[in-house]
């Protein structure tokens, strides 16, 4: 008796604190779009390394960037990755937020009917076309500004539609109502599974381009501890996604319910960064091509709106705690090169 009593009492205190444990827990609203590049969001949440942090992270899913950019901007989600378009669309209006890091870049492509496929060697070809992308998309960002490059009016010499999703883009496109759609993975290989053609790259249009950065309020940038825990299990979420491959898909299909083989190709695409460093310079970049395309009227003012320094410190904090570390000091390098 005595015994059982024991372990029933070692049994109790053990719930008590996790109780206690998930009661203290800081709680966060994260948003995410269902995408490959999202990967490390559904990683941390589900390999427990938000939890490690201290973190309650609920995980909030969006079509798009514009919608998931505003729910920041309202206070519905404390944070997410959507789009670098939005964000500096949004600072360049004045609005008050900060770029904290990173979730991926690059991985954009245009997509054509099989009969069309065949006329579009490069962006000039798009001239007089229809063309179907999504509202505040990076690739959109991308496409405008490589169209400028070649001297082509986005306004005047070719049509484009924003749609909501990926999935009304390829629809667009397989029924004739576009020539060209705009997606990023891994709905890229969805329409190529449907008979679809990849004609460009995001990336051969604008080679490493960022995509969906973290950003946050400048009322949230006020409590860095939570931001520090945050980038802490998303950097260890990004090095988990590295050697773990099966693991990351599976946590990956409990988010986006396509078939693990396309999950597995679209994450683990060359097309795809998979950085969470805030890559001050490829933002800068950035915001340069949509101010000279005229995507936005006025260039922001980046030296407020993009915070490197709580990166920073997480990283040099892994560095510190595990010295022999090259995927941790790798890292630094490509910090330096990218914010400097």
């Amino acid at each position: 008796m005595k015994v059982r009593f024991a372990l029933k009492t070692v049994i109790a205190a053990i719930a008590l604190a996790g109780t206690v444990g998930a009661a203290f827990a800081e709680q966060l609203k994260v948003g995410y779009l269902p995408a490959t590049g999202h990967a490390k969001f559904f990683v941390a949440k589900e390999q427990g390394l938000f939890a490690k942090e201290g973190l309650d992270v609920e995980l909030a899913e969006f079509q798009n960037s514009a919608d998931g950019l505003n729910a920041i901007i309202a206070g519905k989600l404390d944070t997410g990755a959507f789009g670098t378009t939005g964000p500096i669309a949004h600072l360049s209006k004045g609005t008050k937020l900060k770029i904290i890091g990173g979730v991926m870049g690059g991985d954009a492509a245009l997509v054509a009917s099989a009969a069309n496929a065949g006329k579009i060697k490069g962006i000039a070809d798009l001239k007089g076309k229809k063309v179907a992308t999504v509202r505040m998309a990076s690739g959109d960002a991308v496409l405008r500004g490589a169209l400028k490059d070649k001297g082509l009016n986005w306004k005047t010499d070719l049509q484009i539609f924003e749609l909501k999703n990926p999935s009304a883009v390829i629809e667009a496109v397989k029924s004739g109502q576009v020539d060209v759609g705009l997606v990023w993975g891994p709905h890229d290989l969805r329409a190529e599974d449907q008979g679809l053609k990849v004609v460009i790259h995001s990336t051969d249009l604008q080679r490493g381009h960022p995509c969906c950065r973290l950003v946050i309020t400048e009322a949230s940038a006020k409590n860095p501890a939570t931001w520090e825990k945050f980038l802490r299990a998303m950097l260890k979420a990004e090095r988990f996604a590295a050697e773990n491959k099966k693991e990351t898909i599976e946590s990956i299909a409990k988010y986006v319910k396509l078939d693990q083989q396309l999950l597995w190709r679209g994450y683990y695409s060359e097309y795809l960064d998979q950085s969470t460093d805030p890559d001050a310079k490829g933002v800068k970049h950035f915001a340069e091509v949509m101010t000279n395309s005229e995507f936005i009227t006025k260039a922001p003012d980046l030296s407020a709106g993009i915070d490197a320094s709580l990166y920073e410190k997480v990283l040099n904090q892994l560095v510190k705690e595990n010295p022999n570390d090259a995927y941790w000091k790798k890292l630094q390098k490509d910090f330096k090169r990218k914010n400097a």
